[in-house]
């Protein structure tokens, strides 16, 4: 079975960033937290996938991704910085993900202290692959 557009570019994201963080582990959609010892780590989360406008068979998308990057401990700022650093040169290295999205491009980032531990720092970026599909087969570029 072929897999979506949409699945092709959470691919190559992952593809692309793993490769630029490594050897910090990328964590694509996590289920459970990460224990302290998993720190720094880089999380991919799929906030959404949303239609902007169709135009005959064609559907025009924009997939929101969230990225946060996690460390610890006195150096965790620069860690952190480093993370996201990393990941948005893959993200931005060539925006068109190898041909399956229209474009990257960055919405925000923050800079979140953790409550419940002083010594973590959470730093999520989030970014937008716009791409399209077909109307009828997402697993066609449009």
């Amino acid at each position: 079975m072929t897999p979506s557009v949409r699945e092709r570019l959470i691919r190559a994201v992952v593809a692309r960033i793993g490769s630029a963080i490594a050897p910090t582990p990328l964590h694509r959609q996590p289920t459970v937290p990460l224990p302290r010892e998993a720190s720094p780590a880089l999380l991919l989360f799929i906030e959404g996938d949303q239609v902007l406008a169709q135009a005959n068979d064609r559907l025009d998308r924009a997939l929101t991704l969230r990225l946060v990057a996690l460390a610890r401990e006195g150096d965790a700022f620069d860690v952190a910085d480093a993370l996201i650093v990393a990941a948005h040169g893959a993200l931005m290295a060539e925006p068109s993900l190898g041909g399956l999205a229209l474009g990257v491009r960055e919405i925000d980032c923050e800079w979140d202290t953790e409550d419940a531990d002083s010594q973590a720092l959470a730093v999520p970026a989030r970014y937008e692959i716009r791409y399209r599909t077909l109307a009828s087969d997402l697993t066609q570029k449009g």
